[in-house]
């Protein structure tokens, strides 16, 4: 076997023990299913023989569930089942996005920092410090706020304040790798800094970040729905679970199943979530390979 073989193969083997880790770990399996579940249904939602999620039925205002309604109705008649499907759209849209915009803003500058250090580490790092001393969630509200209500400026307040997150373990992953006789090798040679970063480094720090993005998703799920909850994200009429929460609040004694579902949705999302993330971290961990 050649060199450039070798090397080929290498990679491929330890792909084959990080899906065979996977496959062994039960919760892990298990997240994976419900979030291709709840992803299933939020991309077939325009495809499912069920309601208008917008159309009102006077005659059905606050109906329990039934065989007409299987998830009941809300206050002014709405099919539950239906706006839970499309609000499943809005959720893991927002929670994709998202990380997304925060992956695209934070890795770049964690890599420069960690990769460069000096006082372009500094600056970063100080930056990134006082990003982080004010809560996620606090942060989240205040650019939604400023950015008006939408479900669009929501994903990028979520996105813009789960950034620091990025920035930080990126920065720590480079100061490990960036060390290593590989990228000395490189250097040697002659390669600029921006060859060594994309060939080298940046590969080599795409695990975990890809488990931290994974975790995120959870968190930004909570947070689209807290900022759809005060006004702040998805608007009416369009349907959300956070903003089905916030008018189920009303009704809570007359029509529990108007939280019920959007609730619990959001509790299996992000546990779904949770545990894909802290398989792939396991599943991706060298040390255990």
């Amino acid at each position: 076997m050649t060199a450039a073989e070798t090397s080929l193969a290498l990679p491929a083997r330890s792909q084959a023990r990080v899906w065979s880790k996977f496959r062994r770990n039960r919760s892990a399996l298990v997240g994976a299913c419900i979030v291709g579940f709840f992803g299933l249904l939020a991309l077939l939602a325009p495809l499912l023989p069920i309601a208008d999620p917008l159309a009102t039925s006077w005659s059905a205002i606050r109906k329990p569930p039934a065989p007409e309604y299987l998830m009941g109705s809300d206050e002014i008649g709405r099919d539950i089942l239906s706006r839970m499907i499309w609000g499943a759209q809005a959720s893991l849209l927002a929670g994709v996005i998202s990380v997304v915009i925060a992956m695209l803003t934070g890795v770049p500058i964690g890599l420069i920092a960690g990769y460069f250090g000096g006082w372009t580490d500094t600056v970063i790092s100080r930056f990134t410090d006082a990003l982080l001393a004010m809560p996620f969630l606090i942060m989240a509200i205040a650019l939604a706020a400023f950015l008006g209500p939408s479900l669009s400026n929501a994903m990028i307040a979520i996105g813009l304040s789960a950034m620091p997150v990025f920035i930080r373990l990126t920065r720590g992953q480079v100061l490990s790798v960036k060390t290593e006789d590989y990228v000395e090798g490189a250097r040697a040679v002659g390669l600029g800094h921006l060859d060594i970063m994309r060939r080298y480094i940046l590969p080599n720090v795409v695990p975990p970040i890809i488990v931290q993005a994974t975790l995120t998703v959870a968190t930004a799920i909570i947070a689209e729905a807290s900022l759809s909850f005060l006004g702040l994200g998805q608007q009416a009429p369009a349907p959300s679970w956070g903003s089905m929460l916030n008018v189920a609040k009303n009704f809570l004694g007359q029509a529990p199943w108007m939280a019920i579902w959007p609730g619990a949705a959001i509790f299996l999302v992000v546990i779904g979530f949770n545990l894909l993330g802290d398989g792939l971290r396991d599943a991706l961990d060298p040390r255990e390979h």
